[in-house]
């Protein structure tokens, strides 16, 4: 049985069961969007919740249904202009958690969520003035770690990676088209609308990255990246995610970053079997009536089992439980998802 937490813009829910056999509960924090899910490292559930009256707060479970807040969600220092406006994402590397929001910053907890710090080295970056929103925001909405490095993906701004433990960090965009560049225009460090970012768990320093420009991957830790679309309907995207067991790569190519629907209204997710030289549609059980809502950033998680799923603007999931292979659309119909998180 598998257990799916599926955040909407109108509370959370769980999905529970196998195969054609699913049962719904909730919904949890009814009137709040809940944006991200994660597990402390004492186990515990985490979910973000976002206001556009009330803020944000962060809460913990540890059986995802009785939940409490924690002691403080993370807050821009006194005197700041920046405003708090969701948590995007979590991420916990075994020795601390840490947390992407916007307005884009990250931070990090020690005590599992109680309290959170700034990290300033990325915060207050040079380049910062130059940051700018992207449609989403300005957001940092994915962090991977690995063999002593921190990566962390911003909209509309490039990837940044420190190799010292987030002391300092160095932009990681070179082979990317700049979002609104002219192609003989000067480089600039950072207007790189990074929408995905996935790794090699092994081999940190293999990556893989869906762009506003495109997709792209790194062997040499984000140092340098080049174009992978070979059998891609489309380049644009949000997602992109990779099974550490078969290495297998999942995306959903939109039409374009002005209707950002799947090509020809066809929601399909793609695979590839070679790093991304060459994509294919990713097994059966798709349907053929046209559906014309995209999968968020935020929208997609999967396990070594080979269980993936993805949540839609329109409020669907679909989930496949043999690594891509056959899939299936659960019911019910949810409010526009923004994240899910497979429990187990």
């Amino acid at each position: 049985m598998k257990r799916i937490a599926v955040g909407t813009d109108k509370g959370a829910y769980l999905l529970q069961g196998s195969g054609s056999s699913w049962e719904v509960d909730g919904p949890m924090f009814p009137g709040w969007k809940v944006t991200a899910f994660g597990r402390a490292g004492d186990g515990a559930h985490l979910a973000a919740v976002g206001s556009n009256w009330f803020g944000i707060g962060i809460h913990r479970s540890s059986d995802f249904k009785e939940w409490g807040d924690t002691e403080a969600p993370p807050i821009w220092p006194e005197g700041s202009s920046r405003k708090m406006e969701q948590v995007w994402v979590f991420h916990d590397d075994g020795e601390r958690l840490w947390a992407g929001v916007a307005d884009a910053g990250l931070f990090v907890s020690e005590d599992g969520a109680s309290t959170w710090a700034p990290v300033e080295g990325l915060n207050e970056h040079p380049t910062r003035p130059n940051w700018v929103p992207g449609f989403g925001g300005l957001c940092a909405h994915r962090i991977l770690t690995g063999a002593d490095r921190i990566w962390v993906a911003i909209s509309a701004v490039g990837c940044f990676r420190s190799d010292d433990a987030g002391v300092t960090w160095e932009p990681k965009n070179d082979g990317i088209p700049a979002v609104d560049t002219a192609d003989d225009a000067e480089r600039p460090e950072v207007g790189y609308c990074i929408h995905g970012l996935a790794q090699d768990v092994s081999e940190p320093k293999r990556m893989w990255r869906q762009d506003h420009a495109g997709m792209f991957r790194s062997f040499d830790g984000g140092d340098t990246w080049v174009r992978i679309e070979e059998g891609l309907p489309a380049g644009f995207g949000f997602v992109i995610w990779r099974h550490s067991g078969t290495g297998r790569l999942f995306t959903v190519p939109l039409h374009s970053s002005a209707s950002r629907v799947p090509v020809d209204g066809r929601l399909r997710v793609y695979a590839s079997d070679d790093d991304g030289d060459s994509w294919q549609v990713a097994g059966t059980g798709w349907s053929d009536s046209p559906q014309y809502t995209g999968v968020l950033r935020g929208a997609f998680d999967g396990d070594d089992d080979g269980a993936f799923c993805v949540g839609t603007t329109g409020g669907k999931v679909w989930l496949t439980g043999d690594i891509g292979e056959t899939w299936m659309e659960l019911e019910p119909s949810f409010p526009r998802i923004a994240a899910v998180r497979i429990l187990e």
